[in-house]
């Protein structure tokens, strides 16, 4: 198993679009989450006018999309980027893509472009988020109580962390 990463580029919309609207990934992704044609092609656009404080980024297993995820610069000084959106083919899950495709995601931010620290967010209700966070190295740090109003109810966001020096690869678990 490759996992990959790559930019997103205007030909990855229709997966985009199906992976976001699809019931068992939406329902975890944050409630303004991007899902339409043009709202792609405009982060996608963005990405490519703003390469060092912005990405959409696609997953691919075997040279095939598997999945995405996105980041963005949140302090340039301290360089700290935030990442959202993760989100893997539900056809592909169980089968370590997931986390193979975060520390790819790490690796790049960290090294390509000189990161110092990511971080994101997990709804509370997300089991299956919240062991992938923990499988790809993610720490968690803390919670933001009721800060969500989802589905008639307040949830809570989980806060994850990670720091440069503590990337660790699985050998054989990823290329980049």
């Amino acid at each position: 198993m490759t996992v990959s990463i790559r930019a997103a580029v205007p030909d990855d919309i229709p997966f985009l679009v199906g992976l976001a609207t699809d019931p068992d990934v939406a329902s975890y992704l944050a409630a303004g989450r991007v899902v339409t044609v043009d709202a792609f092609a405009e982060q996608i656009a963005r990405s490519e006018a703003e390469p060092d404080a912005f990405g959409v980024l696609v997953f691919e297993l075997d040279g095939e999309r598997a999945g995405t995820a996105t980041w963005e610069l949140v302090n340039r000084r301290s360089r700290i980027a935030a990442v959202s959106a993760i989100a893997v083919d539900p056809g592909l899950r169980r089968r370590g893509v997931g986390v193979a495709a975060s520390r790819a995601l790490q690796t790049r931010l960290f090294r390509d472009l000189g990161l110092h620290r990511l971080q994101m967010e997990v709804y509370a209700f997300n089991a299956r988020g919240l062991r992938h966070a923990e499988r790809a190295g993610w720490v968690r740090e803390g919670v933001r109580r009721r800060a969500y109003w989802r589905d008639g109810e307040w949830v809570d966001g989980i806060l994850f962390g990670l720091l440069e020096d503590e990337l660790t690869a699985e050998p054989g678990r990823q290329t980049v």
